[in-house]
């Protein structure tokens, strides 16, 4: 990628003996929102921290907008937006006074009440920011990450916290900022929220990129499921075979369940198969159901390999 936003090559971050981030590199387009997944522990803060410019790397370059942003901090600080896990607001500050606070070290700041509407929080200026809720927090964080106006934006669990509502409202904005060409980089454990924002994402797993890409090609090659619970008057042993694919077998409220994962194209061809064979046995299929490879099936899997190499 030719002249990225963010460039990460072979970063590699410590704590003591405990290697946190173990030799990732990615790239980040101009005007592209990027999202790091995984599970807890698996360096997708340290990475954040680190490009952030609040350490320094221990192995491996970063740069941001073309700059170190730990040794350079000072030419690229300006140009990005911070939302971290926890924004440390003075509990007895108004929104409208928080706002004006961080207005007067932050250059060619947005006006007051832009800055209250991005947060969605025009009828609550007045009121303490200790009597917020933590959905309506984590706004007033979002809107001081966008009140310079920032070309990078690094979002470290924005939604935390939120109900529904204002987490689709958040996307909005999220949304917004990235189609007015504003880099993004998020971390999230909302795999949904992942699938609805991120141009490209990256799963971290012990501290390495497990897998990598658009959302399309990261679950592509971990299969279709079809799945339905066990009529009780047949043996597991009879089950057909479905485009070659033994099932597996789980159980969910005392019934039995099949599942078969079919890869490819295999998903309308294998509920075909399992279909006729069922109007052949003359089987009637409860809880049927057939659906895409999705994110968190990847996610579920880097997590089950974590488990199974400690």
């Amino acid at each position: 990628m030719e002249n990225p936003a963010i460039r990460v090559d072979g970063l590699r971050q410590r704590y003591g003996d405990f290697e946190a981030v173990a030799g990732i590199s990615f790239d980040v387009a101009a005007g592209e929102l990027f999202a790091l997944l995984g599970t807890n522990g698996a360096g997708k803060t340290t990475t954040l921290e680190t490009l952030e410019g609040h350490r320094a790397v221990h192995g491996g370059t970063v740069r941001v907008l073309g700059h170190d942003p730990h040794r350079e901090r000072r030419k690229v600080r300006p140009r990005m937006g911070i939302m971290l896990q926890d924004g440390g607001f003075f509990a007895d500050l108004t929104v409208a006074e928080t706002v004006d606070h961080w207005r007067g070290f932050t250059p060619a700041a947005r006006g007051r009440d832009e800055a209250v509407g991005i947060a969605g929080l025009a009828d609550r200026a007045g009121v303490r920011v200790r009597q917020l809720s933590g959905g309506q927090k984590r706004r007033l964080d979002l809107a001081l990450a966008l009140l310079g106006r920032p070309e990078v934006l690094f979002l470290d669990e924005p939604t935390s916290g939120m109900d529904p509502e204002a987490r689709h409202a958040t996307w909005k904005t999220v949304r917004d900022v990235v189609a007015g060409g504003t880099t993004v980089l998020l971390t999230t454990h909302y795999l949904e929220e992942a699938e609805h924002l991120a141009d490209r994402l990256a799963i971290l797993h012990r501290g390495r990129i497990e897998t990598s890409g658009t959302v399309g090609e990261v679950v592509a090659g971990h299969g279709d499921r079809i799945s339905f619970q066990v009529p009780g008057n047949l043996q597991v042993t009879e089950l057909p075979e479905l485009r070659g694919t033994r099932a597996d077998i789980s159980v969910d409220g005392g019934r039995a369940v099949a599942s078969y994962t079919v890869n490819g194209a295999g998903l309308q061809a294998g509920l075909y198969e399992l279909l006729r064979w069922a109007d052949e046995e003359r089987v009637r299929l409860d809880g049927l159901q057939a659906r895409s490879a999705s994110l968190e099936d990847v996610f579920l899997r880097t997590a089950a390999a974590e488990g199974a190499t400690r």
